[in-house]
């Protein structure tokens, strides 16, 4: 497979997009060393440990104010991104970020903390309140000797001086200074109330400005009354108290022009109000003055509105009359009507033909009852002779007699069933009587005369 062959300008140029796209936000520190200074306001240094160094390249738009101080062999802590610099293949750090090494410790801390505070939901931009668009009082805390509280108190004083101005002095540098901001922003819940709370400071290093990034601070905005505007240190300072306040602006000058409305804008407003007010009046009263001309022709005498009222009072008191005297003989006729239906429906009435009814269903009964006995008492009496007829009872009266063996079990129907000296039972038509026979005389089969089948159909029921 054939090498592939790169051009200079193109390798250091592939060389760079990947070492910028995969080393970004690199956190380092070391020793400065060969610090320049160019006329161009670039700072241009290696930084170094005892093992090795790297170029370094600060650019004049993010030098920080306290990198004018820099020397040689100074301890610091660097962010950048690593990149070529490819006119010379030069291997350096893009530093967009500069503190002393002493600092990188609060740094560490800073970071656990905003996002421990974080994770609670104490910076969530969903719970931040809205400032007021005028407010009538406001509350300043800040130290009493700083620039910070004369440039909020005059930009107050400039842009709305209608409103009320507490200051709350506090410490804002120090071991005690968190505890003291705390405290003030916790009297925001006494009367009088603020409607808003300035928390502002001039800048400094990490270190100065460490009481804004305390714990409890950030949990006493968030537990404040009212809302919190911070104005702390300059643009490029961010403590935890900006991200736990309603409202963060980069210096103290402009948390008092956030928090005010300008009274010339107010006094603007007014005016395009007042106008707005005469045009409306202006327009309502002639609007007023023609209704009122087109209502005037139609304006009549109180004497002629009087006359004609009473001609209305009369002719209703007339229909009032009239009604009542329809509504009486309308009422007479249902009531006439209502007593004809009564007496056709008078209890009386309906138990005398209640009563007819009655005795004519009794005598139906009474006739029908009598038919049907005399109907069952003929068919019992055709049954009772009919029953006498088929009877053996009445066979045995005219001289027959009932052979039965000796248990009366079994009826004797021929002679072969009988033996010499057996015991009989004979049941006759008043009777029973008990016998031995002597002998048995038997014929043969087809002697004699032949018995006469019995006609078993006459025994149906």
């Amino acid at each position: 497979m054939d090498p592939v062959i790169y051009k200079v300008s193109q390798f250091t140029r592939e060389a760079r997009a990947l070492l910028e796209d995969n080393f970004t936000g690199i956190w380092l520190t070391g020793e400065i060393s060969n610090l320049a200074t160019p006329a161009s306001g670039h700072i241009y240094f290696s930084l170094k440990d005892n093992k090795a160094q790297l170029r370094c390249a600060m650019f004049r738009n993010r030098r920080m104010r306290h990198t004018t101080d820099l020397v040689d062999g100074a301890a610091v802590v660097v962010r950048g991104t690593v990149s070529i610099y490819e006119s010379r293949g030069d291997f350096q750090l893009i530093v967009d970020y500069m503190e002393a090494a002493g600092e990188g410790r609060l740094r560490q801390q800073y970071e656990i903390l905003k996002k421990r505070l974080a994770a609670e939901g104490l910076f969530d931009e969903t719970k931040r309140r809205a400032i007021p668009a005028t407010p009538s009082r406001i509350g300043v805390i800040s130290s009493p000797s700083s620039a910070a509280i004369r440039d909020v108190l005059t930009t107050l004083a400039r842009r709305f001086s209608l409103a009320e101005v507490n200051v709350y002095p506090v410490t804002v540098q120090g071991k005690a200074a968190a505890l003291d901001i705390s405290r003030a922003i916790a009297q925001a819940k006494m009367v009088p109330t603020p409607d808003l709370i300035i928390l502002a400071r001039g800048g400094g290093s990490i270190e100065d400005l460490w009481a804004f990034n305390e714990e409890t601070v950030v949990r006493a905005i968030r537990d404040c009354v009212v809302p919190v505007v911070t104005g702390v240190g300059h643009e490029t300072d961010f403590t935890l108290a900006d991200f736990a306040a309603d409202l963060r602006c980069a210096t103290p000058t402009a948390a008092a022009e956030s928090a005010t409305p300008d009274h010339k804008e107010i006094d603007l407003l007014i005016l395009n109000l007042g106008k707005r007010a005469l045009k409306g009046m202006s327009y309502a009263l002639r609007s007023g003055a023609q209704r009122l001309d087109a209502t005037q022709p139609r304006i009549r005498h109180p004497h002629e509105r009087l006359m004609h009222q009473g001609h209305q009072l009369r002719a209703l008191a007339q229909r009032l009359r009239n009604a009542g005297s329809a509504k009486t003989r309308d009422t007479g006729h249902a009531a006439t009507r209502l007593a004809q239906r009564l007496a056709g429906n008078s209890p009386i009435t309906r138990l005398l033909h209640l009563g007819t009814t009655h005795n004519n269903i009794r005598k139906q009964l009474i006739t029908q009852t009598l038919q049907i006995t005399h109907q069952a008492d003929r068919r019992l009496n055709t049954l009772e002779t009919h029953l006498r007829a088929l009877s053996p009872l009445a066979t045995l009266e005219r001289g027959f007699a009932i052979v039965h063996t000796e248990k009366g079990n079994t009826l004797v129907r021929s002679a072969h069933q009988l033996a010499t000296g057996a015991t009989i039972e004979t049941r006759f038509a008043d009777g029973t009587a008990q016998s031995r026979v002597e002998s048995v005389s038997r014929e043969e089969p087809g002697r004699g005369t032949k018995p006469r089948p019995i006609n078993r159909k006459r025994f149906k029921t």
